[in-house]
């Protein structure tokens, strides 16, 4: 690897609280990462324009409003058009168990609940980029 791994931590959809995107975003930057936050309320077509603009590797969705199933898969697809097909694209928030297969289906490599130790994304991250 000639640089860092490069992550997005962006909230899509209008979600006002972002402190465990904050958490995440300090962890991988901890871990050597470099990390652009996009802020809250980010539309996919905003998020996915700051992915190829800033060339990243990862693309970590953070969301706690319930829209996760309708937000996700569109941010996915629109990757996909831009030719991004080689970013590893992570999720987490509140999301429901029975909801985290049909993400994973529509192209969420894994979905990071409340509780789960920030070693376990650094883990992931490192251990399925495709780069």
């Amino acid at each position: 690897m000639d640089r860092p791994i490069r992550v997005l931590v962006a909230k899509p959809g209008l979600d006002g609280h972002d402190r465990g995107a904050k958490v995440i975003a300090r962890a991988l930057r901890d871990a050597g990462m470099e990390v652009i936050y996009t802020g809250l309320r980010q539309t996919p077509e905003q998020i996915v324009a700051s992915a190829v603009q800033e060339d990243v590797d990862v693309v970590a969705l953070s969301i706690l409003s319930g829209a996760h199933n309708h937000l996700f898969p569109k941010i996915v697809d629109l990757l996909r058009k831009e030719g991004a097909d080689d970013v590893l694209i992570v999720g987490g928030g509140v999301i429901p168990e029975d909801d985290i297969s049909g993400l994973k289906e529509a192209g969420i490599a894994e979905v990071f609940t409340p509780g789960t130790p920030t070693t376990t994304t650094i883990d992931f991250i490192r251990n399925n980029l495709k780069r």
